[in-house]
């Protein structure tokens, strides 16, 4: 498989610069240039080190001209024109951006993660626990990831593509970066983040701190305990994500029962209160 993917990797990273540079024509300032949402084109023009970066979302990279170096900790790892990698949030590390030696400019897509879309699951408690840590950041391609990321990189960066398919083309890639190690940092989620994403999944359950925690793997004192690190709570997030889901059914045409009845809750007038509680309107309107 790695025999493979190196004697490919060459014409993929070919294929790839030539659909994504023409992206960036015209629009090589130095520094972060915004793009369009959550995507970035950064430019120097001189060699630079940048010290202890910590994201503040993880981030999926395009190396387009030049090189890129990662450092994290003693190890390093080198990011040539062509490369995909993916850098994790909140953890601090030294980068090295050198230009390319026949036009002097470095340049690189930056695509931030800050949140799974939904049919993006994160990883679970079992793949946390035996996946282990490569510690690699550079992302092996393959024909389909390089066909996804050129859809998603224009696509996002259109004007006229609606915010939908804009949402598709991002979870094409991550539906595709899913099973690798090298991305795992893209679907590390926060314990808060985690336990709303669960609880979305079936607003209507019955959940206790017991059966979320069996579910997470952990103890249920300890899922309280950090959950309060976190400045939040079982209950709270509990009550946040139900309340979602029903104003998500209300938008899309269900009564007030109905959108009560998919968030878990019995009492319409408990729901009711909830809900202005909230979102400072009622669910009103419909029967």
């Amino acid at each position: 498989m790695n025999l493979i993917l190196t004697e490919r990797l060459p014409d993929l990273s070919r294929r790839l610069l030539e659909r994504l540079r023409p992206v960036v024509a015209g629009r090589l300032v130095p520094g972060m240039n915004h793009y369009a949402e959550q995507l970035f084109i950064y430019c120097c023009f001189d060699r630079e080190k940048v010290k202890a970066l910590a994201l503040e979302s993880p981030m999926i990279g395009i190396v387009l001209y030049g090189q890129k170096e990662v450092w994290l900790g003693d190890r390093t790892q080198v990011f040539p024109a062509g490369s995909v990698f993916v850098l994790p949030g909140g953890v601090p590390m030294d980068a090295v951006n050198t230009p390319d030696e026949t036009n002097g400019r470095y340049v690189a897509l930056r695509l931030d993660v800050p949140a799974l879309p939904m049919g993006i699951e994160p990883l679970s408690a079992r793949e946390r626990r035996d996946g282990g840590e490569t510690g690699s950041f550079g992302v092996p391609l393959s024909a389909d990831l390089v066909e996804a990321l050129c859809h998603a990189a224009t696509s996002i960066g259109t004007g006229n593509v609606s915010e939908t398919l804009k949402r598709l083309r991002l979870t094409e890639v991550l539906a595709l970066l899913r099973p690798l190690v090298e991305a795992r940092a893209l679907f590390h989620l926060s314990l808060a983040e985690e336990l709303a994403w669960l609880i979305a999944t079936a607003p209507a359950e019955a959940w206790t701190v017991a059966d979320v925690a069996a579910e997470l793997g952990i103890g249920a004192s300890t899922l309280r305990r950090r959950l309060a690190a976190e400045n939040t709570s079982f209950r709270a997030t509990l009550r946040h994500e139900r309340l979602k889901a029903a104003r998500h059914a209300l938008a899309s045409g269900a009564s007030a029962i109905a959108a009560a009845e998919a968030a878990g809750y019995a009492s319409r007038s408990h729901f009711s209160r909830r809900f202005r509680e909230s979102f400072g309107t009622s669910p009103t309107g419909r029967r």
